[in-house]
């Protein structure tokens, strides 16, 4: 049987790199930077997954140190949902400028609900690390 397409969305905070300067302002603490709802409602129950990727670009603190990003994809609307995806990036001490973390996950089993919310969040373990774009993530739901 192939599977059919229930519902797919994107979530898009900086379409361009150096397009925003958010630090991150408390360590090891989740910032949201995405947040999508899906229609899983059509889904065969355990036969649904949510397939994601996503990019953010971020930049080492002014006094560059050993640093380590985080990036994790909860199932709802909370840090402490689900967490159904998370990645660890340690940022390059000699890169200066803009780092990209690209990830690609899935949830598998997702419930057959109707507005089945995704968020994304990232943190560092170093305070004054900077979000600078780009940003951007996709949500697709399957079933079968």
């Amino acid at each position: 049987m192939a599977a059919i397409l229930l519902d797919s969305k994107t979530s898009q905070n900086a379409s361009y790199a150096n397009s925003i300067a958010i630090p991150i302002t408390i360590i090891n603490t989740p910032n949201l930077i995405a947040q999508q709802t899906l229609n899983l409602s059509a889904g065969v129950a355990g036969q649904t997954r949510v397939e994601f990727t996503g990019v953010a670009a971020v930049q080492l603190p002014l006094l560059p140190l050993l640093t380590t990003v985080t990036i994790f994809v909860t199932r709802g609307l909370t840090a402490g949902d689900t967490n159904v995806f998370s990645a660890a990036q340690n940022l390059d001490l000699s890169i200066i400028g803009p780092q990209l973390l690209a990830f690609s996950g899935s949830d598998f089993n997702a419930p057959n609900i109707a507005n089945q919310a995704y968020s994304v969040w990232i943190q560092s373990s170093a305070l004054g690390t900077v979000r600078v774009g780009p940003e951007s993530f996709n949500f697709t739901a399957f079933s079968g």
